[in-house]
């Protein structure tokens, strides 16, 4: 008896998927990492590849990124970019939006792209027998984006609802307007996903114009992971992306200092409020920045046992939570933190949150809490590389980091290395109470404001 097509399809299709959750399964054993393992390759085409291969599972992933991202949106196009990465999947070539998703189903072909402010991201994963197609598709999504109305206005409609969804939510309210008072007149301050405003002004020429403009080899960065040599990776990275114009404009986004010192409060009709605050941090290649990293894991860097969690959370249940992050931005380092509390106990929220930061600003951390925050760090490394396209991912941030092929194995040596002198001279450099940039989204009671947001 003859199987219906579309019903061949979707068994092929939910074969090919276990296919890939068992091989991914079985990756979490497998996968090993080290400098030794890394080939840095340079395809005929000129471009610069990293391979980690791996044959023990029939899967390869390959991520990579152009440099620029969301800084690159014109003034008046704020969410050019990110529209951008809601598209490239939607209808490539002379597949429309449906064939095209219907490909990626049938080919078990995981694809995505994402949108940072320095860079746009995108990723694939293929079982190993599909790997041409998947490439294909790839080239496809990356070279001729059809950006058809129907997909457009849908995509569009999507980011507008997001949009108005964050305009209610004080947590999105108060970390977009952290970026604006930040960064203000810079690129960073704008908002990633856009306005209202330069959303619905988005044409299609705006979409192809900055596919063409910045999609560029010059800006490429790629590395792959999985089931494959490096003769047929380089074969692989040329279909994709020799295609693609040589060289794009310079990118020309300046150095920038965070404004520092100023309090803003926005006022929403909510009973929490959500409080964001920040320092001035460091680039990635500060001498100090290992230091800074492991401060801040001591800090509020996740977990039950930081001294913020310690001293507003579980002391005096101030906050329903209170975490605190390093971010370097290409073009500037930021040290941040967030807690949602009550709006009556805002303000003691911010007076314990700056006790405890001046506390550490002047004394440093505990030895304890050095080496909680160390094994933490150390330990949990090996996690973040326990898949094919975890491990790509890495491979693609070392390189837009400039951290060495070696970075993998040194890495956890750099957190091992700090001392609790680092710790105390970092604290004095970074942790200055009167610079802290606060945005608090609600009726915080007793917060006054240096500025005011309506």
């Amino acid at each position: 008896m003859r199987c219906d097509r579309s019903l061949a399809a979707f068994i092929r299709t939910r074969l090919a998927a276990v296919l890939m959750m068992a091989a991914a399964a079985l990756s979490l054993t497998s996968v090993r990492a080290s400098a030794d393992d890394i080939q840095i390759l340079t395809t005929p085409a000129g471009i610069e590849v990293w391979l980690k291969s791996e044959s023990s599972i029939p899967i390869v992933s390959l991520e990579m990124a152009f440099r620029g991202g969301a800084s690159l949106d014109p003034e008046d196009r704020e969410g050019l970019a990110n529209m951008i990465t809601g598209l490239l999947d939607e209808g490539a070539g002379e597949l429309e939006s449906q064939a095209f998703q219907e490909r990626l189903d049938e080919l078990s072909l995981r694809m995505r792209f994402d949108i940072g402010r320095d860079a746009l991201y995108g990723s694939m994963t293929s079982l190993t027998p599909n790997l041409d197609e998947a490439a294909d598709l790839f080239r496809l999504a990356l070279t001729e984006p059809r950006f058809d109305p129907e997909p457009v206005e849908r995509i569009r409609g999507q980011i507008m609802i997001g949009l108005l969804q964050d305009e209610e939510d004080p947590h999105a309210r108060a970390w977009s307007t952290f970026s604006s008072t930040a960064f203000p007149g810079h690129v960073y301050g704008r908002l990633v996903d856009g306005t209202p405003e330069t959303v619905e002004a988005i044409t299609k020429e705006d979409l192809a114009g900055f596919v063409g403009e910045n999609f560029t080899r010059d800006r490429l960065v790629v590395s792959v992971v999985g089931d494959i040599d490096a003769e047929r990776t380089m074969e692989l990275i040329d279909h994709i992306f020799a295609g693609l114009p040589a060289e794009g404009a310079p990118i020309a986004v300046p150095d920038v200092e965070p404004v520092s010192g100023v309090v803003d409060v926005i006022a929403m009709d909510v009973p929490q409020s959500a409080i964001v605050f920040g320092l001035p941090g460091l680039m990635r290649d500060d001498p100090d920045f290992y230091a800074a990293y492991v401060l801040n894991k001591a800090l509020g860097g996740g977990g039950l046992n930081t001294r913020l969690f310690e001293e507003v959370r579980k002391e005096r249940g101030l906050a329903y939570s209170v975490s605190t992050y390093v971010y370097a931005y290409d073009q500037a380092g930021l040290w941040l933190g967030s807690a949602g509390t009550q709006n009556a106990r805002a303000a003691e929220t911010l007076e314990v949150i700056r006790a405890v930061l001046k506390e550490v600003s002047a004394n440093g951390i505990t030895q304890q809490e050095l080496d909680d925050a160390r094994d933490y760090l150390t330990g949990s490394f090996p996690l973040r590389l326990d898949s094919n396209q975890a491990i790509a991912g890495m491979l693609l941030s070392i390189q837009l980091q400039d951290l060495g092929v070696d970075y993998i194995e040194k890495r956890n040596s750099y957190i091992d290395a700090v001392t609790p002198d680092d710790i105390r001279r970092v604290a004095g450099r970074l942790l200055h109470v009167d610079d802290l940039l606060v945005v608090v989204a609600g009726q915080p009671v007793g917060i006054t404001p240096t500025e005011s947001v309506d």
